[in-house]
C-alpha cells in the first residue's frame, strides 16, 4: 500500500510499504478514505518530535471503511463508514472512565503522561498513522465511531481531531454569557475554536494572527473581529486597549511551540532548542487576559522546559486549563451543531491533493502556499469511488 513515511527532517515521502494486519483480536482494518495534514505534524515534519523514526508512517486524522474486524470486535462490522478520533484509549482505564481519553493509562508505554496518538512517531507509542491506504486500529470496539449517513465524509475527517480540539478549548475557557475572547492563531483549531466560542455564549471574539488571507478567513468563517500582530508594537497592550484596559475574560492559545512574534523566544526554542519551542503566544495569552480571567491552551509543546511568565499568572488570579482533545466525548455534541446548520466544519478545507503527491501537500500547507488553510490527502480508491 501506499504511506506517508517520514525519512527526515522537513522530507516526507510517500512508499509502498506492508499492508497492515489483524494483531490483536479487538483490532479493525480501515481502508482510509480521507486524511489530513495537522498543524502538529509540522512538528514532525521540521524534525522537532523526540523518538521520530525513519520510516514512520504519519498522520493522525482520518476516516474510512471498515476491511475487516477482529473476533472479538462487536460494535463495527465491515462496510461501516467510520470516523476514527486521533487519540488511542481502552475505554475501561481509571482516566478512560472519566473520559480523558487523550490520558489513557493503557496505550503507551513510553510517556507518563501523554496518551497514545496515530502516526505521532514512538513519543505516542508507535503507532502507524492515516495519511496511507490502510490503518490498524487497535480498541476498535471503543475508538471508531459511524459516520452518520447525512454527514458529509469532509465533514467526519475534520470530527477526528480539528473541530474537537477547537471544540473543547472554547470548553476548557468556562465561556460565560458575553465575554471577550481571544484566539491566538488562525489555523484550523484556533478557526474551529473562535467558531466555537459563540456557542458557549460569548459577546466577542478576536482571533490574532500575522497571515493576512487567515485572518481575512477568520473574518468570514468564525464572524471574529483580528489582529495581524505584525503591525503592532506589543500585543498585550493592544489587546488591553481593545477591551478597555482590562484584558480579555477567556484567552485561547491554539499556535503553541511554532509560534512566531519573538526573534528571543523563536532563537531559544525553535532554533537552539533550549525550550520545548516558542512559548510567545502562552505569553501573550497570560499578559492578555484580565485578572481572573482563565487561559486555555491546545497548542503543542513539547515535554522540556519553556520559559513561562507563571508569576504573572499567579498574581492575575488566572485560571490555566489544558489537554488533549477528548474527540469522543463531544462527537455527539458536534454532530449536532452539523446537523443544525450551525457549522460545515469542511469549509475550512482549501486544498484537496492526492496521497501520492504528499510531498508537495506538506510544502503548500507547512509554508502556507495558495492561502492555505487546510490540506485533505485523497487515496487511490477513495477517487475511484467518486
Amino acid at each position: 500500500m501506499l504511506a506517508t513515511t517520514y525519512r527526515r527532517p522537513r522530507t516526507m515521502r510517500i512508499e509502498h510499504v506492508a499492508e497492515p494486519e489483524i494483531e490483536h483480536p479487538n483490532d479493525a482494518i480501515i481502508r482510509v478514505t480521507r486524511s489530513c495534514i495537522c498543524g502538529s505534524d509540522i512538528h514532525i515534519y521540521n524534525g522537532l518530535v523526540p523518538d521520530t523514526r525513519v520510516g514512520s508512517i504519519i498522520g493522525h486524522e482520518f476516516c474510512g471503511v471498515v476491511e475487516e474486524v477482529g473476533p472479538s470486535v462487536q460494535n463495527l462490522k465491515v462496510a461501516d463508514r467510520v470516523l476514527v478520533p486521533f487519540n488511542i484509549f481502552c475505554g475501561s482505564c481509571y482516566f478512560c472512565q472519566k473520559e480523558l481519553y487523550g490520558n489513557c493509562h493503557n496505550v503507551n508505554s513510553q510517556a507518563s503522561a501523554m496518551g497514545g496518538f496515530y502516526g505521532y512517531t514512538h513519543t505516542a507509542g508507535g503507532y502507524d498513522g492515516g495519511q496511507a491506504e490502510y490503518v490498524r486500529v487497535p480498541f476498535a470496539d471503543v475508538g471508531p465511531t459511524v459516520i452518520p449517513d447525512d454527514i458529509h465524509i469532509e465533514d467526519a475527517v475534520l470530527l477526528t481531531d480539528a473541530f474537537p480540539t477547537g471544540y473543547q478549548a472554547a470548553e476548557m475557557g468556562s465561556i460565560r454569557e458575553g465575554d471577550t475572547v481571544v484566539v491566538f492563531g488562525a489555523g484550523p483549531v484556533g478557526l474551529f475554536a473562535a467558531k466555537s466560542a459563540w456557542f458557549f455564549g460569548a459577546g466577542r471574539v478576536i482571533v490574532v494572527d500575522c497571515e493576512d488571507y487567515r485572518l481575512e478567513f477568520a473574518r468570514k468563517f468564525a464572524h471574529a473581529e483580528t489582529v495581524n500582530f505584525r503591525e503592532i508594537d506589543d500585543v498585550a497592550t493592544h489587546l488591553k486597549k481593545m477591551t478597555d484596559w482590562l484584558g480579555a475574560d477567556v484567552c485561547i492559545d491554539a499556535v503553541g511551540c511554532d509560534a512566531t512574534g519573538s526573534a528571543f523566544h523563536g532563537i531559544t526554542g525553535k532554533i537552539l532548542m533550549l525550550q520545548a519551542g516558542s512559548p510567545i503566544a502562552l505569553h501573550w495569552a497570560i499578559n492578555s487576559a484580565r485578572k481572573g480571567g482563565r487561559i486555555s491552551i491546545v497548542g503543542v509543546y513539547g515535554p522540556t522546559f519553556n520559559m513561562i511568565p507563571i508569576g504573572n499568572a499567579v498574581n492575575k488570579g488566572l485560571t490555566l486549563r489544558m489537554n488533549q482533545a477528548s474527540v469522543k466525548r463531544h462527537l455527539p455534541r458536534l454532530i449536532e451543531h452539523i446537523r443544525a446548520g450551525h457549522i460545515s466544519p469542511r469549509e475550512i478545507i482549501t486544498h484537496r491533493i492526492p496521497l501520492e503527491d504528499v510531498a508537495d501537500a506538506y510544502d503548500i500547507f507547512v509554508n502556507k502556499r495558495d492561502n492555505c488553510i487546510k490540506t485533505v490527502l485523497i487515496p487511490p480508491s477513495a477517487r475511484a469511488e467518486a
